[in-house]
């Protein structure tokens, strides 16, 4: 028993110099999940026309603005025009949106109220819609890009015309009145501007039955979708490209104004509103529903009618006298803003695949010239009881109240276009 006991007290006594136990293993830090990767940007320039009734194509998109990124950069890389992205972005800088800011791309289009051939140009939406011919057992295309038209002074006229010439690396030529302007804005311009990067034509040319009105490339394409050129349209140069190749001699150009949009799509009748112009003759303040009524295509009020539906006035008067340029639905289960921007894909702020652009002469849009562009853009008209308010800059536009529109009659070209040179710029 005492040899237990001297064992057991050994035992005791040795224990605090054993060997401890190794501490246990550190526990890794635990990865935060990966940024979820946003889907990738869908081309809204060219839609199959698989349904005849149906006059709403492409989709809203919603991007991520980077830290260098302004408006005309994300514009030009989502084939928008300037107007057309601070439409629909109201109180966002053009110049510092601010990098992590969500800015809504405006791609979806409701199509003009016009015969679905040739080039139909709407001149308030500054936007180009090509309807190439096609076979029977074809399907029905169109193709469509951001303009710029004539500022206030050089309006861009409005009726049916053809296209009747073009030209690779065009000579500019201006005209007597362009060469006034300029010089006046101690800006002088020469008689003849060979082709080259100071040609305001860019590098191809179509000439129009209009005596002296193109439609044109361009050397500054951050005033693509701007008011902003004497009288002719302006188009990215990467898209006047594919209209040159594509585009026979003889094409009608059928060119409107039409502010106020409505179109089938989905079942529902659509309405996409856009700013008047403040030279706009037509008197949108006294304009009631029957106006709408008579400026709605009969197609559309047979399709109403056949689906049951009915206008949803409350919703007309929110969308225009408020234009983003957004396609909201105005009958039946009637939509909002707000729910178009809720159901917008969040996609890379990158150029889609299949766009025309391949980003290879990226431009920054100088601030200083893009300003001064502007300033000439849009001179005020004259005072008058009936003269329309200008706006204010671009960036906190206020959109003027809008009515409901009434078509318009075909405009005489501009008296100074009628000469052999070319307005141009």
């Amino acid at each position: 028993m005492l040899g237990s006991l001297a064992l057991a007290g050994c035992s005791l006594l040795s224990a605090p110099w054993s060997k401890a136990p190794p501490p246990p293993p550190p526990i890794a830090p635990v990865a935060p999940p990966p940024e979820p990767v946003l889907p990738l940007p869908v081309a809204t320039h060219k839609f199959e026309l698989s349904d005849p009734k149906d006059d709403v194509y492409g989709e809203v998109q919603v991007t991520i603005a980077g830290k260098e990124d302004t408006l005309p950069d994300i514009a030009r890389r989502f084939n928008v025009g300037y107007e057309e992205m601070v439409r629909a972005n109201p109180g966002v800088d053009p110049w510092i949106p601010g990098a992590g800011r969500k800015i809504v791309v405006p791609t979806q289009f409701v199509l003009p109220n016009a015969p679905r051939e040739g080039i139909v140009i709407n001149l308030a939406a500054m936007r180009i819609y090509y309807f190439p011919k096609h076979k029977p057992n074809e399907p029905a295309l169109v193709y469509t890009h951001p303009i710029g038209v004539g500022k206030v002074g050089w309006v861009t006229p409005e009726g049916v015309t053809k296209i009747v010439s073009r030209e690779e690396n065009p000579t500019w030529r201006p005209s007597a009145g362009v060469r006034k302007e300029h010089a006046a804005n101690d800006d002088p311009v020469p008689a003849v501007v060979p082709p080259g990067p100071d040609n305001p034509l860019g590098k191809y040319k179509f000439t129009l039955g209009w005596p002296s009105y193109l439609i044109h490339g361009t050397n500054k394409p951050y005033g693509v979708g701007l008011r902003s050129s004497h009288g002719c349209i302006r188009l990215y140069p990467e898209d006047i490209a594919k209209f040159y190749e594509a585009v026979p001699l003889g094409t009608q150009v059928r060119v409107v104004n039409q502010p106020f949009l409505f179109g089938w799509h989905d079942g529902q009748l659509y309405l996409q509103a856009y700013t008047v112009f403040e030279d706009d003759s037509r008197n949108w303040s006294k304009a009631q529903k029957t106006l709408l009524l008579k400026s709605m295509s009969p197609r559309l009020e047979k399709l109403l009618k056949a689906a049951g539906a009915k206008i949803d006035w409350d919703a007309v008067t929110q969308v225009a006298n408020a234009p983003r340029g957004l396609a909201v639905a105005v009958s039946g289960s009637a939509g909002t803003v707000d729910g178009v921007l809720a159901a917008a894909p969040v996609v890379q702020n990158r150029i889609p695949a299949g766009a025309n652009w391949d980003g290879a002469d990226e431009v920054d849009a100088d601030k200083q010239s893009f300003q001064q562009l502007q300033s000439e853009r849009e001179p005020q008209p004259a005072a008058g009881a009936d003269a329309p308010v200008a706006p204010a800059p671009p960036a906190t536009r206020t959109p003027a109240a809008a009515q409901l529109p009434a078509p318009a009659a075909p405009a005489a070209a501009a008296t100074d276009h009628a000469s052999p040179a070319t307005p141009g710029g």
